[in-house]
């Protein structure tokens, strides 16, 4: 907790040293207040910035002008995708899946890469929880209370750390007010009802003005659902083939313990153990002048959940049903102050503090493997004054993990991550010429320390000094049309968990054995992206290929410990490639609405060198959509195609292509301008069996089959 003390000890002192002057009602005009409080054209002061505006970086940035893949998720189209977890709210976006770990646990896949390769913030801090470190493992982030989300692929994510090699996705919300509100309180309220799961949710928030430049911020959130509804089958085809051929050939304890193979090839209709209760709750509160603000928040997470059965189908496998009883205390402090050197434009820092845990239950509700993860991490971002077409800022970031897992399936030693970096990004714009370069230096201090009784593990230090850094131009070939490259380095320190890892781990089915030798993985990225926009068009396209060495990844041996497959984490080379398109078009005016098509294309390639296809590499993906826009009342068709995956790494098993058609209506009652909008949806309206690929589950739990959706949200 120095480190924010420290932070805030510095904010209040430069604030004292600036002139403070505020009307009362008006939010801050200066860019200190945040770039969500800008005043959209209709003159709502809560409106958030553009779709076209990116706000994850030191200083925003017009989108067209971001050098790399990007997509933002803000109000309505927020609304009408969201799910209970990042992973499904963002899933149909350009060259995003999810781990679809059960409809309670579901990570972001980025161009192919998950876990350790793409990070996961809060308002540009980490979440603080272990998502990466398993895929049975939610991410401690409600989306219910997401303003909004943005996801960065490519150099720009090397702000954020080297390890994030997929990409980052930031989320993006109110907890720590940005602006002075104009009436005596501020309201924003969601609620949901999603029919697969009998999903109830409701999520609010409250800003209220004390005086004319200090605010107080509440918000929580409720969620409570039942067994998902699948459309077919929980058994994908092959594994329901190899049930029924083992049907009667159960081992005396798999007898025991209830296992019956011809049931588990009949089950259909509701996934067991998929449902989950959850609430979040939090407090905040600013100081917002004209010249720079001073925020801090507290918030507590709270869910119990439950993994779809990873259903025994072979004699002597195990058949569990495990349940999470997660819990998150959290502090967060962020400031900026407006210097007006001639040096520096301004000063921001951003802390966090929080103190996570969570039991993996047995069936009787005992605690059978504990997780302890407590983490810090704070950030200063220097500003650079304008000077002429150059603009840039720099920054350090200090981050302090310490993490432990205690019980039967301890697979990681009690473990400790120190990390220090140093970054910078720098702008060039010649008008039709951009350039820009960034670059990142991180000291990182692993260290195992296993306690007496667990000689498997390592006890000691593994210390990485790391270097990465991008470059990259675009050119305007028209006006609205610009055409970028950007090259880029990036070095990644291995994880504790590749690291350390030594025993079994329930949660993906695996006896994990990391290596202490590891060395750090390196990697060439080159991307090129064209956008354009024109009079009712817009059209993103992006290629990329990234070659690594010093790969990590996972291979099955061939031997079995506990029970379970042994999985040994090795290095060599790999490529990625693949692409992203998105666009949409106003094709007609039908009286008072315009007929718009959208669609996005994505599809990666990637290849582990001298072994074959790498693991849980997402398909070609195509959907499109075809809708009204009108000033009251949208509507939209959709259809999403995904390919099967033939392209098997060694222990994977073929994923069938599916079609999914999904329908929606958003209604405004008193028009755009008015804070009251509905959204209903049906999504999979066919009831199709859909499986992702990128699943460590997908063998033993479908997507949703139909859902039914209703969302009312109101702002006032």
């Amino acid at each position: 907790m120095r480190l924010i003390a420290l932070l805030a000890g510095t904010a209040i002192g430069s604030m004292a040293l600036v002139p403070v002057a505020m009307a009362a009602a008006a939010p801050a005009a200066s860019e200190a207040a945040g770039a969500a409080s800008q005043v959209a054209d209709n003159g709502d002061d809560h409106a958030p910035p553009s779709t076209q505006i990116v706000v994850t970086a030191p200083f925003q940035r017009e989108r067209q002008d971001v050098i790399s893949g990007v997509s933002v998720l803000q109000g309505q189209e927020l609304t009408q995708v969201l799910r209970p977890t990042i992973g499904e709210t963002l899933d149909r976006l350009p060259g995003v899946s999810a781990t679809s770990f059960g409809p309670n646990a579901s990570r972001p896949v980025l161009r192919g890469l998950q876990g350790e390769r793409v990070r996961i913030l809060t308002d540009g801090i980490g979440a603080f929880d272990v998502s990466n470190t398993s895929a049975d493992h939610a991410v401690v982030i409600d989306p219910l209370l997401a303003e909004r989300i943005e996801v960065l692929r490519g150099p720009a994510t090397l702000l954020y750390g080297s390890a994030a090699i997929g990409g980052v996705v930031n989320v993006i919300d109110k907890r720590i007010p940005r602006s002075i509100p104009t009436e005596a309180a501020h309201v924003d309220a969601l609620a949901t009802y999603g029919s697969a799961a009998n999903e109830r949710n409701i999520g609010g928030a409250v800003d209220v003005p004390v005086g004319d430049r200090f605010v107080v911020h509440a918000d929580g959130s409720y969620l409570k659902t039942g067994n998902l509804r699948i459309g077919d089958f929980a058994l994908a085809p092959s594994a329901k083939a190899v049930a029924q051929a083992n049907a009667g050939r159960e081992t005396a304890e798999q007898i025991d313990e209830g296992v019956s193979f011809a049931d588990n090839a009949a089950l259909r209709g509701r996934l067991p153990n998929s449902a989950a209760e959850t609430w979040t709750a939090g407090v905040g509160a600013a100081l917002i002048t004209d010249t720079g603000n001073l925020g801090v928040s507290y918030s507590h997470y709270d869910s119990l959940y439950g993994i779809p059965t990873r259903y025994a189908i072979r004699p002597g496998e195990e058949q569990e049903s495990p349940r999470l009883d997660v819990a998150q205390d959290r502090v967060d402090l962020r400031t900026e102050v407006e210097t007006g050197g001639g040096l520096l434009k301004s000063i921001k820092a951003r802390a966090g503090f929080a103190s996570y845990r969570h039991f993996e239950l047995e069936p009787d509700g005992g605690i059978g493997t504990a997780f302890y993860n407590k983490g810090i991490e704070g950030r200063v971002e220097l500003v650079q004054a304008d000077r002429g077409a150059w603009k840039g800022a720099s920054g350090v970031q200090y981050f302090v993990r310490d993490f432990n897992v205690i019980g039967d399936e301890a697979f990681l030693p009690k473990n400790s991550t120190q990390q220090l970096g140093v970054f910078t990004l720098q702008q060039l714009d010649l008008g039709a010429l951009k350039l820009e370069g960034g670059a990142r230096y991180e000291h990182t201090v692993l260290e195992g320390k296993p306690l007496g009784d667990q000689p498997q593990f390592f006890a000691g230090k593994r210390t990485f000094d790391t270097f990465s850094g991008s470059a990259g131009a675009s050119y305007g070939l028209a006006p609205g049309w610009r055409l970028g490259v950007n090259l880029s380095r990036t070095v990644r320190a291995p994880s504790a968990e590749e690291l350390f890892a030594n025993g079994p781990h329930a949660g993906t089915q695996a006896f994990e054995v990391g290596n202490p030798d590891f060395r750090t993985e390196r990697a060439w990225g080159l991307e090129g992206v064209l956008r354009g926009a024109g009079p009712g068009y817009t059209l993103e396209a992006s290629v990329y290929h990234n070659w690594f060495d010093n790969f990590i990844y996972e291979s099955l041996t061939g031997a079995v410990e506990d029970g379970l497959p042994v999985f040994q984490f090795n290095q060599t080379s790999a490529r990625y490639y693949g692409f992203e398109l998105q666009g949409t078009a106003t094709l007609a005016r039908l009286g008072s609405f315009d007929l718009v098509a959208d669609g996005v294309a994505d599809y990666v390639h990637a290849q582990i060198v001298g072994v074959g296809p790498a693991p849980r590499i997402p398909p070609l993906r195509l959907l499109g959509g075809l809708g009204l826009k009108g000033e009251k009342v949208d509507l939209r068709g959709e259809v999403e195609w995904s390919d099967s995956q033939p392209r098997l790494a060694g222990f994977e098993t073929p994923t069938a292509s599916f079609t999914m058609v999904n329908a929606e209506v958003n209604v405004r009652p008193w028009g755009n301008d008015r804070p009251l909008s509905f959204a209903l949806s049906a999504n999979n309206i066919f009831d199709v069996d859909a499986r992702r690929h990128a699943s460590f589950l997908k063998d033993f739990a479908p997507l949703a089959g139909r859902d039914i959706r209703v969302s009312a949200r109101v702002s006032f």
